[in-house]
């Protein structure tokens, strides 16, 4: 309600009489609209707490959200904007674990990847000829395979030189948030193992021989 609205309740609710004026100019009707500018004050910080209760509108109490669900965490960083915290807060408070092929897929997906989910298996009796020669530990290991584009992949690529820290790969292009979310989601007797391939540029023809 606004001021004005509050200012004609409560002149409303004076008792009849010419002492009691209703007029919304007149010294009575000018101190109503003081205490509704008041009561419209609080009445819209009221109204604000349905923002706030909400974690997709929320943006006073958005720290408090963050601190209940954890972040930032070591996975989705700390993001600047506010829309892009509050995404992340509502990814985290709706996630719900799972294990299938459909589930991680997804995770890569909300980041932008497209990626391929591969299961592996131990070689037992009967296996087919051209068959990988795999021991038992690879029942438990799953392999994810990460589609990048070329610019991508010339922006990312790493590659082990003078000065790099132990334990930094050799050569190759990670995509950190998405193995973090995915390692942090997999079943905990599972290893799984990121593999990356460079989508191939678009090849442009260009034909010489016409004349427009």
């Amino acid at each position: 309600m606004t001021p004005a609205a509050y200012q004609d309740a409560m002149l409303q609710l004076l008792p009849p009489g010419a002492a009691w004026s209703r007029d919304p100019a007149s010294v009575m009707g000018r101190m109503m609209l003081a205490l509704g500018d008041e009561f419209a004050r609080v009445d819209a910080r009221i109204a604000a707490l349905i923002d706030e209760a909400d974690p997709r509108t929320t943006l006073e109490l958005l720290v408090d959200w963050e601190r209940v669900a954890g972040l930032p965490d070591a996975c989705a960083g700390a993001p600047d904007a506010i829309g892009e915290r509050r995404l992340a807060l509502v990814n985290k408070l709706a996630a719900r674990g799972e294990q299938s092929i459909t589930y991680f897929t997804g995770i890569a997906s909300r980041l932008g990847y497209y990626v391929e989910i591969i299961e592996t298996n131990a070689i037992k009796a009967g296996f087919r000829a051209g068959s990988r020669c795999t021991g038992d530990a690879w029942r438990f290991a799953w392999i994810v395979h990460v589609v990048v584009s070329s610019a991508e992949y010339r922006q990312s690529y790493a590659q082990f030189r003078v000065g790099s820290h132990a334990g930094d790969r050799l050569r190759g292009f990670s995509a950190l948030s998405l193995e973090c979310l995915i390692r942090r989601a997999k079943p905990a007797h599972s290893e799984v193992i990121f593999r990356y391939e460079v989508e191939a540029a678009p090849v442009l023809w260009f034909d010489f021989t016409r004349e427009d």
